[in-house]
């Protein structure tokens, strides 16, 4: 995810910064009647996360915005409308009402799959970025764009600013968007024609919130085995800019157990319309685990703790390993956020997908 004033998520506060709010704080302490307020100034402490955090919502997105709200949108398992809820905390999400704020057509256009929605605020307005098809051909899966002029993304009027075109009609999903040294990128899924493959990983600079400058390029194809499982996938991009670097994640194979992370990094001053700037993970960075018994783990973003420091992982996984008939079918994908961690060397450390934490009949 950037780190602009779209998403409002700060970098961490550096060593030297730390020492010197403890060493102001402790000279504010020393005044009478101050050192209760120096403590009440300090950011709040995150709660222990609650998993599942949203049960049957897959491929979650969670929008930090500057109001002090999360936003949370995901595919619902009938792919049949948009949902958005909104809580001051991660966890309050749980439990935060729901609202459908548009629905799949009947007919034509925009009709079936409505799969993977994110919500980004863009240039003083919320866009929706999500996939859909014809009611007619329900695989004809392309990317599309609503867009809401009111400051509340549950007030004004959602219009549909139509289908982001790239380079092929073929079928295409999982758009997210970012911005860099000024610029505003689009990332997305598509097959290429020609390629052996399901999907692939494309960039593209952007016109406006809806439209690619281009030219796209591909940074990312199935090629590891553990991307080909099931399927040759490489889908659901998301950015993370830290330490001099951008981290984009992407979920590869088949949505069963299968299903797993991997990663790509590039420079931040690199240029990022060259694929040779992009280095792929030889290994998955996040996947399927027996102890805490989480399988499929994938469609990821990331967000920040309730203390603006903390860097939160977010994804969608089951409960169980084995699926009766197609995994598309199975509604109990559900949302799950952990703390990412970093290694010494400033990359992520996803770990493993933690255990639950609230019973599967609570």
């Amino acid at each position: 995810m950037s780190r602009d004033r779209d998403h409002a998520l700060p970098e961490p506060p550096s060593r030297r910064l730390l020492l010197k709010g403890a060493a102001a704080a402790g000279a504010l302490a020393a005044v009478p009647g101050v050192a209760q307020a120096a403590h009440l100034a300090r950011p709040p402490k995150p709660a222990p996360f609650v998993n599942p955090l949203v049960r049957n919502r897959a491929d979650p997105h969670i929008n930090r915005h500057k109001d002090g709200f999360y936003y949370f949108t995901a595919t619902a398992p009938e792919y049949d409308r948009i949902i958005l809820r909104r809580s001051r905390t991660l966890n309050g999400l749980g439990t935060a009402a729901e609202s459908v704020i548009w629905r799949a057509h009947p007919t034509g256009n925009m009709g079936a799959h409505i799969w993977a929605p994110e919500l980004h605020r863009i240039g003083g307005k919320w866009y929706i970025y999500f996939a859909s098809a014809p009611a007619e051909d329900v695989w004809a899966i392309r990317i599309w764009v609503l867009e809401n002029a009111h400051p509340d993304p549950f007030k004004g009027t959602w219009v549909e600013k139509g289908q982001v075109k790239t380079a092929w009609e073929t079928f295409s999903l999982d758009a997210t968007t970012f911005t860099h040294r000024g610029k505003r990128y689009l990332a997305w899924a598509q097959h290429e024609p020609g390629m052996d493959n399901n999907t692939g990983i494309f960039l593209s600079e952007m016109a406006n919130p809806w439209t690619l400058k281009g030219p796209q390029v591909r940074l990312s194809t199935p090629e590891y085995d553990w991307e080909c499982i099931g399927f040759r996938v490489n889908e659901g991009p998301y950015v993370l800019k830290r330490n001099g670097r951008l981290f984009m994640t992407y979920s590869a194979s088949a949505t069963d157990f299968n299903y797993c992370v991997g990663l790509l990094t590039a420079d931040a001053d690199s240029h990022l319309l060259d694929p040779m700037s992009w280095t792929k993970s030889p290994t998955p960075v996040f996947t399927s685990n027996d102890t805490t018994k989480q399988y499929g783990p994938g469609h990821n973003c990331f967000t920040v703790a309730e203390d603006g420091r903390t860097d939160v992982l977010v994804y969608h996984a089951r409960q169980y390993k084995e699926i009766n008939g197609d995994p598309l079918n199975d509604p109990n994908r559900h949302t799950r956020i952990q703390k990412l961690g970093w290694k010494p060397d400033g990359t992520p450390d996803f770990g493993i997908p933690v255990a639950d934490t609230v019973k599967a009949g609570d």
